[in-house]
């Protein structure tokens, strides 16, 4: 019996095409998605928080010409509550990723987990099938977020972004993150997720794909894990501001710099079983979630996702306190 037979009340992941799909229109199209995010934003960091970061977060997205502040701003003015801005520039996951060769069919296959301690996500989770100058393409994602941080296009490529440590400057957790929040002010790259939104809309092959996510600059360090249509094509591109590493599929990556030697503060937990796993999996695992197991399934989990561009296929579920949140959706 699988999951969706078993437990029949899930909540069914949208799938929105054409004008509904553009991030205001998904603000738009699904407030209670949306209210349960701001919600849970508002119980996680605080008001007082929100309110500061989301000043901070606008004032830098206008100092650095962010190319996606103007939808943004219409986002933050069509909520009308702090934190979207801040909501937008937040990095604050963990994540588990590997590309290989698909087991069935041809290709390669990206599989991914996405944790983040900001509960609601799992439940609110929304496929937006949107078209860019390169073509269409399947956004993973959240009503009121503009950035990418898992999709497909098919016939081009699959990518997801992980996060890597926080650099050390100090013997304060605390005093690190305000530290490295003041480098990313002081930098005029892409945030992570907003470079994988132009890689998506504009890149129309895995080779130009995996140029700019290697050669653009960054505000911040990144994981990416790219897929391609061959199935020698798939990589894990390790990125700081201006350079990057990658590793030719196949490949794994969890919270953990591979060949950086940057001193960082953990993010999330047992990184090198989660590894450790994926790596084990290879492109040996089923089409399905049976490898969404501890430790890459733990209480922060929020969605698991299958992607293969060669053959068009996508397979998402969102997850809250370690159990199915939402139905499995299959494209």
């Amino acid at each position: 019996m699988d999951q969706n037979t078993r437990t029949p009340t899930l909540r069914p992941v949208p799938f929105v095409e054409g004008a509904g799909a553009s991030p205001l229109a998904l603000v738009e199209g699904f407030p209670d998605h949306l209210a349960e995010i701001m919600d849970e934003a508002g119980r996680h960091y605080g008001g007082l928080a929100l309110r500061v970061g989301d000043g901070l977060s606008r004032c830098w997205l206008a100092r650095s010409q962010n190319p996606y502040r103007d939808e943004i701003t219409a986002i933050a003015g069509h909520v009308q509550q702090p934190g979207m801005a801040l909501l937008n520039l937040s990095y604050e996951w963990t994540c588990t990723s590997g590309v290989a060769a698909a087991r069935h069919g041809s290709g390669s296959r990206l599989l991914r987990t996405l944790d983040w301690q900001l509960d609601g996500l799992g439940r609110s989770v929304v496929v937006a099938s949107r078209q860019g100058p390169a073509g269409p393409y399947n956004d993973v994602t959240w009503p009121g977020f503009v950035g990418v941080a898992t999709a497909m296009a098919p016939g081009r490529f699959s990518a997801a972004i992980n996060q890597p440590p926080m650099r050390v400057f100090s013997s304060s957790f605390h005093l690190d993150w305000v530290l490295n929040r003041a480098r990313v002010w002081r930098h005029s790259g892409l945030p992570p997720t907003h470079l994988l939104r132009r890689v998506f809309d504009d890149c129309h092959t895995y080779d130009e794909a995996k140029a700019a996510l290697t050669e653009t600059p960054l505000c911040l360090p990144a994981f990416f894990t790219l897929s391609g249509i061959e199935a020698d094509q798939g990589c894990v591109i390790e990125r700081l501001e201006d350079q990057a590493h990658v590793h030719k599929a196949p490949a794994c990556i969890a919270n953990q710099w591979l060949n950086f030697s940057v001193r960082g503060h953990g993010r999330g937990g047992d990184n090198q079983a989660r590894r450790d796993i994926m790596a084990k999996l290879g492109g040996q695992a089923d089409d399905d979630f049976s490898w969404v197991v501890p430790p890459i399934l733990n209480e922060t989990t929020r969605i698991s996702v299958i992607a293969n561009a060669t053959d068009g296929t996508l397979v998402v579920q969102g997850w809250e306190a370690g159990e199915p949140a939402t139905q499995i959706f299959t494209l």
